[in-house]
């Protein structure tokens, strides 16, 4: 089974009186443990594809399958559930919260754990922040750290909850090359430890970092390759 499985995936918005179609019949798989890179022009569909893997928005047809689970069918609790327990989100611009230290902008996923899977918010933090490189930085609030720093105490953020999945939203976009190849390499160390990651960029340069690189145009596949 595959970890991810979509069939024959459409999405259409309504824009005043004209019909956008973002995703026009998308079949794609991905396996545990793959690290994707999905890549194409504004407006190829991929940011509404990385939605729908994200449970945030659902497909207008077709099917989106996660672990086996038809996610189409479930209700706003259960989508929330698999946002907080599987999916772990990094986002371009960072998404953190201003006079907050780096420790509690980690902690703060576990707020909505209503499994409470996680027994040691704080000590988890550590180990998030730790993991990101970051063990001298968790009283650090943003304005304090680097871009860099920044993006990495967001990759901690996603990782808190334990997730299967990495989801990340042109997480380079607001970085220098070389920062950004320091982000790209952990995504690919949290990648050798079993996370499954897939990005959307719109950097080559970035994207060749990636396993596998699937490129939508006018929201079709037109390739899919490994690397």
């Amino acid at each position: 089974m595959s970890l991810i499985e979509l069939r024959g995936l459409i999405k259409t918005y309504r824009m005043g009186d004209v019909d956008v179609h973002a995703l026009r019949g998308v079949d794609m798989k991905i396996e545990k443990g793959e690290f994707v890179a999905i890549t194409g022009a504004s407006g190829s569909g991929k940011s509404t594809m990385l939605n729908i893997l994200g449970c945030l928005d659902l497909p207008s047809q077709g099917e989106y399958i996660l672990e086996g689970i038809q996610v189409g069918g479930l209700d706003k609790g259960a989508l929330a559930d698999i946002r907080n327990q599987k999916i772990g989100f990094v986002f371009q611009g960072f998404n953190l919260l201003a006079r907050t230290s780096a420790l509690e902008n980690v902690e703060l996923p576990l707020l909505y754990d209503r499994a409470g899977r996680i027994k040691d918010p704080a000590r988890k933090a550590v180990e998030a922040l730790t993991r990101v490189g970051l063990a001298d930085r968790l009283h650090h609030e943003p304005n304090k750290l680097s871009g860099g720093e920044q993006q990495r105490v967001a990759i901690a953020r996603a990782l808190i909850n334990e997730p299967s999945i990495i989801l990340a939203d042109e997480p380079t976009g607001n970085l220098d090359t070389e920062t950004s190849m320091e982000v790209i390499g952990i995504f690919r160390e949290l990648n050798d430890q079993g996370i499954t990651i897939i990005l959307v960029t719109h950097e080559p340069d970035i994207a060749r970092q990636a396993r596998r690189a699937i490129e939508l145009r006018d929201g079709h596949i037109i390739k899919d390759e490994m690397l």
